[in-house]
């Protein structure tokens, strides 16, 4: 298949429309002419999958994260003053790479939706952005559990994630009503608390933003921006398929976590 065609058919399942107005999605960089023999499918698309492509004989990367949102000054061999960003765009088009993103417009996704609260067993009931009508596409997800605590859950996501989180609030607060966002959390803490979420988890946001939310009795669990949408790589192995592309012409860039905490290394 065509880079094109590979890319109008993961638009036909997240539409550009969808994706915020900041976003960059689509292709970044390549020939859309060009033929794409196998596809590396990441989180990301930095160096590190770049070069992992070029080893792979990959001449396609389809990520979630865009390799830049904004394009730097110059393209460049090494990070250095222009940002990773620049290296990483330089090394596809010298390999012949093309990479392609579905970001935001993924994030709203039906399957987006379901995927995170899948991994701790819930079924998800509607979007958080969208909470009244469970077939329109929104971000995040809201979805009921079974009775617990703030602490037992943020040890059920730890566990299923596979990170260390940061858990807000009070480690005994009941928590029966959950809502999930990929990503970054920004303002949607508001909309969590409004439908009566005991906790939101999500992977970042902003120190001030937690604490309000905690204050107002809304846990929250820090999952780590990567670890919460390291699953959204296996969403676009699908609907690659899904589009007609063959499993086997498929690779997969092993998520690797580039932080690490003092507990985990025994201090």
């Amino acid at each position: 298949m065509y880079v094109s065609e590979i890319e109008q058919s993961l638009f036909h399942a997240f539409p550009a429309d969808d994706a915020e107005s900041w976003d960059h999605v689509g292709l970044s960089v390549g020939d859309p002419h060009a033929e794409a023999g196998r596809i590396l499918v990441s989180l990301d698309a930095t160096v590190a999958e770049v070069e992992l492509a070029h080893e792979r004989g990959c001449d396609l990367i389809v990520a979630h994260h865009p390799v830049y949102i904004s394009a730097p000054d110059a393209f460049v061999p090494t990070p250095g003053a222009f940002g990773q960003a620049s290296a990483a765009v330089y090394r596809a088009a010298r390999y012949g790479i093309s990479i392609i993103s579905m970001h935001t417009n993924l994030d709203r996704s039906i399957a987006a939706r379901k995927a995170l609260p899948a991994l701790v067993g819930q079924a998800p009931y509607a979007s958080l952005e969208h909470p009244l009508d469970p077939v329109e596409s929104g971000l995040g997800a809201l979805a009921h559990t079974e009775p617990t605590t703030l602490g037992r859950f943020a040890r059920i996501c730890a566990d299923a994630f596979g990170t260390q989180p940061r858990v807000w609030g009070a480690a005994d607060a009941p928590v029966s009503h959950v809502a999930w966002l990929g990503g970054s959390l920004g303002d949607l803490g508001a909309l969590a608390m409004k439908e009566g979420a005991d906790v939101v988890v999500c992977g970042e946001a902003g120190y001030h933003v937690c604490q309000d939310l905690a204050l107002r009795g809304l846990g929250v669990i820090l999952l780590g921006h990567d670890a919460s949408e390291a699953p959204f790589a296996r969403i676009l192995a699908e609907s690659l398929q899904a589009g007609g592309v063959d499993r086997g012409a498929i690779e997969f860039a092993p998520h690797k976590r580039q932080w690490w905490t003092l507990e985990e290394r025994g201090r």
